[in-house]
């Protein structure tokens, strides 16, 4: 449990961090700015493309699955609401690009979570997953753009756009906190300053542009936004902050300590034993993807999922020479994508409900299914090692063991 704890630390910190600069953004601008600019984009016959894209583009910048169906998301529901779209097709590609940028945007704490826990470089790993998820993006965007010619918007008419002028002063220089993000992720400058650099300058035109005064900026640092309860915003912009951030906090930190506990029982040993029937790198992710399928399910949230898959997989990678880089990106693409299409885990129940929709979203979800599935089939298989081979055999029973005395 110490373990687990002390495993935990590093992530909870930069948490922390990004619950401020999601803050910040909401309150500089930033995020309504986002939305704004992004649904003047938004073409009535490629509707569902669009709010793919448009969402993966939100959620790479926020970094959250959650807050980008809350924000884009929901804005992308009701024009598909009010003007016929079939509301599952619609759900589906949100919460797709959702995923996106929840797997692989430096402001996402799984990422962060799943560095930590194998010791792995941040920016090393999104570069992998980059590599490893165009494939699956490119043939979404090919599917989702067959299915807006089925179901275009039938108007274009949006009252969001009128609105949110209205409660934010949007202006292009408020995109500025995104633009740093950008920027100084390229050029791999460490995450605590970028994101620093990041919340600074949201905090800078929060005081300036949206003339909030400094007892309100800290506040809204603290508590997150919350707009008046009447306005017609407020389901929209709100959260951030160090108070929604922490539950998050604790959900991470008590899971690592129970799934360091776990682990110090040898309760996972049997399931890395079954594991181990698989041979190469291909049947080697494709155990990935059923432990990812079933800790999703046991734990009912993507933490939980992230964390009971790694430390299930963790001694096969070891005895098989795979290097720590290859198990953070074999994670990021089978438990931090299943999660969300298990209609009891809070992955994608969430989401689903702030889209007022049901489960009916999932097969239609089809970024979250191809991932995996395009990265087995990729997977070219490796040769066991003279030490695997050993142990192996060493592991197999004799036939004289077996034999009642």
């Amino acid at each position: 449990m110490r373990q687990g704890m002390r495993q935990s630390v590093g992530v909870l910190s930069i948490l922390l961090l990004i619950g401020l600069v999601v803050a910040s953004w909401l309150m500089a601008g930033t995020v309504p700015a986002l939305v704004y600019y992004g649904l003047q984009l938004i073409h009535p016959r490629w509707f569902l493309v669009s709010a793919f894209l448009l969402t993966g583009l939100v959620s790479v910048l926020l970094g959250t699955a959650f807050g980008s169906a809350g924000t884009i998301g929901l804005a992308l529901m009701i024009m598909a609401r009010g003007a016929g779209v079939d509301e599952h097709w619609a759900a589906g590609a949100i919460i797709s690009g959702a995923y996106v940028g929840d797997r692989c945007s430096p402001m996402s704490s799984s990422a962060h979570l799943v560095a930590t826990l194998t010791s792995t470089d941040i920016y090393q790993n999104l570069r992998q997953m980059v590599i490893t998820g165009w494939g699956a993006l490119l043939l979404s965007v090919g599917i989702y753009t067959l299915a807006s010619l089925r179901h275009p918007l039938s108007v274009v008419d949006n009252p969001l756009i009128d609105q949110i002028p209205t409660a934010f002063s949007v202006h292009p220089v408020t995109l500025l906190p995104a633009a740093v993000l950008v920027a100084l992720t390229l050029l791999r400058v460490p995450v605590w300053l970028t994101l620093g650099l990041s919340l600074g300058s949201a905090i800078a035109l929060a005081w300036m542009i949206q003339a909030q005064p400094p007892l309100r900026v800290l506040q809204t640092l603290i508590l997150g936004l919350h707009l008046p309860s009447d306005h017609p915003l407020s389901d929209i912009f709100q959260g951030g902050g160090l108070l929604a951030m922490g539950r998050v906090c604790a959900i991470v930190a008590v899971s690592t300590a129970l799934a360091g506990l776990l682990s110090g029982m040898g309760t996972f040993r049997p399931l890395s034993q079954g594991l181990s029937r698989w041979s190469g790198q291909r049947g080697l992710f494709g155990s990935m993807v059923v432990t990812g399928a079933l800790t999703s399910a046991f734990g009912c949230t993507q933490t939980i999922a992230i964390l009971l898959t790694q430390q299930i997989a963790l001694p096969l990678y070891h005895r098989t020479q795979v290097r720590p880089e290859q198990l953070a990106v074999d994670i990021e693409n089978s438990a931090v994508v299943l999660a969300p299409l298990v209609p009891w885990n809070i992955a994608g129940l969430v989401p689903a409900t702030v889209l007022l929709t049901d489960a009916g979203w999932i097969p239609y979800g089809v970024y979250l299914y191809l991932l995996p599935l395009l990265n087995w089939l990729w997977r070219r298989p490796i040769r066991q090692t003279p030490m695997e081979k050993s142990i192996e055999a060493c592991s197999q029973p004799s036939p004289s063991a077996t034999l009642s005395p």
